[in-house]
C-alpha cells in the first residue's frame, strides 16, 4: 500500500468516526427533547442514530461520556444557532427581543432544560452543565448588548437586558407544558416597547 492510499484511507476512517459521533451527539439531544431525561439511555440513543451499540461503545462507554460530549455538542450548536438568527435580525427592539424569545423556545433550549434539572440531583452531570450554562448565558448576554445597540458603561443598562434575557427564559419555561405562544408573543411585544423606551431614556 502506497503512502498516498494509506493517508486517504486514514482520513476516510477519521471522517467515518467523526460522522458516528455527530450522530450519536444528535440523537443524544433528540432524546432529551422527545423523551427526557429519564428516556434518554445509551441503547435508545444508537438505535436513533442508527449505529451498533459495539460503535456507540468505542466512542462513548458510558452514558455520562456520552452525555458530557452532547452537552458540549448542545452548547456549540446552541451559540452558533443563535449567531445564525442574529444575522437576519433587522435591529428594531422588537425583533431582536423576539429574536431571543424564540431561541429561548426551541428545541435547543429544551434539552438544556432537561440536563439543567437533572444535574440538580447528579452532581457528575452538573459539574459539565453548569459550564454549559455559563458560556450559553454569557453569550447570549453579550449578542443582546450588540444587537440593541447598549451601552453597559450607563448605570442599570446592564441589569436591564439581563432583566430581558430572565423574562424570555420564564416564558420559554411556562411554555414546555402547553403551547404558551399568543401570550409570550403579547408579552415580549409589550416588553420590548417598555424596553426601548428604558434604553432610550439612557441615552445621553
Amino acid at each position: 500500500m502506497s503512502t498516498e492510499t494509506g493517508q486517504r484511507d486514514t482520513r476516510r476512517q477519521a471522517d467515518r468516526s467523526r460522522e458516528t459521533r455527530r450522530k450519536l451527539m444528535e440523537a443524544t439531544v433528540e432524546c432529551l427533547v422527545e423523551r427526557g431525561w429519564a428516556g434518554t439511555t445509551t441503547t435508545e440513543v444508537a438505535e436513533r442514530a442508527g449505529v451498533s451499540r459495539g460503535a456507540q461503545l468505542h466512542h462513548f462507554r458510558t452514558r455520562g461520556e456520552l452525555v458530557a460530549a452532547a452537552v458540549e455538542h448542545l452548547g456549540a450548536e446552541s451559540v452558533l444557532d443563535l449567531k445564525e438568527r442574529a444575522s437576519r435580525v433587522n435591529g428594531s427592539t422588537v425583533a431582536v427581543v423576539e429574536l431571543i424569545a424564540d431561541f429561548y423556545a426551541s428545541d435547543l433550549f429544551t434539552a438544556a432544560l432537561e440536563l439543567w434539572v437533572a444535574a440538580r440531583t447528579d452532581p457528575d452531570l452538573k459539574t459539565v452543565v453548569v459550564p454549559l450554562e455559563v458560556r450559553l448565558g454569557r453569550e447570549t448576554h453579550r449578542l443582546a448588548v450588540e444587537l440593541l445597540g447598549a451601552d453597559e458603561a450607563k448605570p442599570g443598562v446592564r441589569e436591564t437586558v439581563q432583566l430581558t434575557l430572565d423574562l424570555v427564559r420564564g416564558l420559554a419555561l411556562a411554555n414546555q407544558l402547553t403551547d404558551d405562544g399568543k401570550r409570550r408573543s403579547r408579552i415580549v411585544r409589550h416588553w420590548a416597547r417598555v424596553l426601548e423606551e428604558l434604553l432610550e431614556g439612557q441615552a445621553p
